[in-house]
């Protein structure tokens, strides 16, 4: 399974790609706002960190506005996936960018159904949003497997992007379930090497082998 970071913090990206961590990062104007710096230039530095996929967000509503601000955002890198959502206009705007050979990443997915819709229109990736879902006392891996299901049963080149990710319990549960990719903070990518067992072993292992008095070093 492919890791996604799902941030604007260009360091943080830059910590975990040093660790083979990162295959891709996923933005929005929201998380770069937050920074307080150039959505362009921002977007632009992330993308000389990765060699992966990097979503850039449009914020117009209108399909024509959407592939205009699409096509603006492909002409930084060229590992941009342009991030759409998932409306009608959203599906017209990623039919003409994904013809026209661009990544597209379609976002706000809620629904099977929805991510049928966005695989018939030629998505790159679609993004399930797992977290909101539970927020409503849904499944949202049940969310997953479905698509996991429709799209093996056709064959559908989109690949499944687990978003809305927030536990390292999410990030098992997709990986065994068999999302192509899960984006994630980074406060929850780092979760997932810690265990309460790992830290008491490791404590044991030091004590036993201070008590040796030999050295490696």
């Amino acid at each position: 399974m492919k890791f996604f970071v799902d941030t604007a913090d260009t360091q943080a990206i830059a910590d975990l790609n040093d660790l083979g961590m990162v295959d891709g990062v996923t933005t929005n104007p929201s998380l770069i706002l937050k920074s307080g710096r150039d959505i362009i230039e921002v977007t632009k530095e992330i993308c000389g960190i990765v060699s992966g996929p990097v979503s850039a967000e449009v914020v117009a509503l209108e399909a024509d506005a959407m592939i205009a601000e699409g096509r603006k955002l492909a002409e930084i890198a060229e590992n941009i996936t342009v991030k759409l959502p998932l409306t009608w206009d959203g599906l017209k705007a990623c039919k003409t960018l994904s013809d026209e050979g661009k990544m597209v990443n379609v976002t706000l997915c809620f629904s099977a159904n929805q991510a049928l819709l966005a695989a018939k229109a030629g998505a790159s990736f679609i993004s399930p949003f797992i977290g909101r879902l539970d927020d409503m006392s849904l499944d949202g891996c049940e969310l997953i497997e479905d698509v996991r299901t429709i799209y093996d049963n056709y064959g559908f080149a989109t690949e499944i992007l687990a978003a809305s990710i927030r536990t390292i319990n999410h990030v098992q549960q997709v990986a065994l379930i068999g999302a192509d990719v899960m984006t994630a903070p980074p406060e929850v990518i780092h979760k997932l090497a810690f265990h309460p067992l790992t830290d008491k072993g490791l404590q044991q292992f030091m004590s036993d082998w201070e008590k040796t008095g030999q050295k490696i070093l």
